[in-house]
């Protein structure tokens, strides 16, 4: 948005009370109606990444953005009960944690779960491939990044992002269950994000599940240690929302008595 000298405008941050007035959101209407509408014609053949803040509206980027959350949303809502399956996607683990991942969503697809993962290899492959000789719905959504991330083999359904935040938002509202395998640092960011929604009342309480004791015992002893003991970062409470399993029985256990589509 420019003024008459052809500069961006910065609108006024408006209060939190000024912000839910029907003026506002017919104002912010206008403003999105109009940024789709120059936005769809200018989105360029290789979008360059966002590394700092744009100096001026770009109205291709808010289009993206904008039809990449319509997407997305329309590609989850067609599943009822549902379980995300999080974990590496390299083959750097312990053998059991594949074979266990696919055995777990073999059994919740058989249960009536459609198995949403990122779509990729590793624990999402195995849980695919669990989920689809199970002949239940399996679901992949994907990130699109230079290195390797084609989609595996074992997907019904399947949507690759161009945001991380994006894909993050379909798959935090895309399940009523969690369950976290192995991983590294996407596996870890997934989880946090997870566990801060439902701490700070942003999504509904869901089942969340750490598979495989002896790997997340370390990071569950400094939460208890270091954030909760010695500096009151977190409340009792908070270590409370997630549930520890070591096995496929145990898992699929406290999954079907605990979540509710």
């Amino acid at each position: 948005m420019a003024d008459i000298t052809g500069k961006a405008k910065v609108l006024p941050v408006p209060t939190p009370e000024e912000s839910n007035t029907p003026e506002h959101h017919e104002m912010m209407g206008q403003i999105l109606a109009r940024t789709i509408e120059e936005g769809k014609r200018e989105v360029p053949a290789a979008p360059s990444p966002l590394v700092c803040k744009p100096r001026e509206l770009e109205s291709w980027r808010v289009f993206k953005i904008m039809s990449e959350f319509v997407e997305g949303f329309e590609a989850i809502r067609k599943y009822g009960l549902a379980a995300s399956f999080f974990g590496t996607s390299r083959a750097t683990f312990e053998e059991h944690f594949y074979k266990e991942a696919a055995e777990l969503a073999g059994r919740l697809a058989k249960a009536g779960f459609a198995i949403i993962t990122g779509g990729s290899a590793g624990i999402m492959e195995a849980a695919n491939k669990g989920a689809f000789e199970a002949g239940g719905a399996s679901v992949g959504l994907n990130i699109r990044l230079d290195q390797n991330q084609g989609l595996n083999t074992y997907l019904t359904d399947s949507f690759t992002f161009e945001h991380f935040f994006i894909r993050k938002v379909m798959l935090a509202f895309a399940s009523e269950v969690y369950i976290f395998f192995p991983g590294g640092y996407g596996t870890m960011d997934e989880f946090f994000e997870i566990l801060t929604l439902v701490q700070t009342k942003k999504i509904r309480k869901v089942p969340i599940v750490v598979y495989g004791k002896e790997y997340w015992e370390p990071l569950i002893a400094f939460m208890q240690l270091k954030l909760l003991a010695e500096h009151a970062a977190i409340d009792t409470p908070d270590l409370n929302l997630f549930f520890i399993a070591d096995t496929v029985d145990e898992a699929y256990d406290y999954i079907v008595k605990n979540a509710q589509c």
